[in-house]
């Protein structure tokens, strides 16, 4: 049996039973074989466009026996999925959110019988929720974990009203945090962003000593928003929890 990362097996939660899942960027395609494994879906394609990976996750396959139910296709982003796949769940993990959101817009037609995405961005998790309220897409969860140091967002979407989970005078702030992760507030969640305050209160020392241009006021008004929105949003949590 595969063991994944904490990351994937969170990931791999939000599968629903019986899907047939596209897996892309898959690597070594652990996470579909763990999902079949599990019972979670039907079958899989297995996404990679470079050579390495894409035989990494042949072999991978193969070694656990699921050739007949997985199959892996060498491909860049979505163009790998046919209609005849009946692909009803897309997952793409370990990329940044503006390269998960340019594969998701790359190839949108392909999206048309998908029920469910689940997207776990690196960085630029707010990429991804703007794409989604624009393409229709609507949020119904997001998890926020830390492994080995590292911070990941995991949001997930259905097609629906795409609003519903933003509270409209807080559309931008939600995107940036997140609906629900600033709901929840929990510990990474605080953790990721003092440390992304102290970064832009950082830039804006820079910025304060550099000779002013429309460029770097429009960063500096910018830096000064997230700021706030912090400040208003999470300063009070951290203080309490310190």
């Amino acid at each position: 049996m595969i063991q994944l990362s904490k990351r994937l097996e969170t990931v791999a939660e939000y599968i629903p039973n019986g899907s047939m899942l596209a897996d892309i960027g898959s690597d070594h395609a652990y996470l579909p074989i763990y999902a079949y494994q599990h019972d979670l879906i039907k079958g899989a394609i297995a996404g990679e466009i470079a050579d390495g990976p894409f035989t990494s996750a042949k072999k991978s396959v193969n070694e656990s026996n699921l050739s007949e139910v997985i199959e892996v296709r060498k491909g860049d982003g979505l163009s790998i999925i046919t209609e005849n796949d009946q692909v009803d769940c897309v997952t793409i993990c370990g990329m940044g959110g503006s390269l998960i959101t340019s594969i998701l817009e790359k190839d949108k037609e392909k999206l048309v019988n998908v029920n469910r995405l689940i997207l776990q961005p690196n960085i630029s998790a707010n990429v991804i929720r703007r794409w989604l309220i624009e393409q229709n897409w609507e949020l119904v969860a997001e998890s926020i974990l830390e492994e080995e140091g590292h911070i990941y967002e995991i949001l997930v979407a259905e097609k629906g009203d795409r609003y519903k989970p933003y509270e409209l005078d807080k559309l931008d702030k939600e995107i940036l945090f997140g609906p629900f992760l600033l709901k929840e507030k929990s510990r990474p969640f605080l953790i990721k962003w003092q440390r992304e305050y102290k970064e832009w209160t950082r830039i804006l020392e820079q910025l304060n000593q550099a000779v002013e241009n429309e460029q770097i006021q429009q960063k500096k008004q910018q830096l000064k928003t997230f700021i706030d929105w912090y400040k208003e949003e999470i300063d009070d949590e951290t203080t309490e929890r310190s």
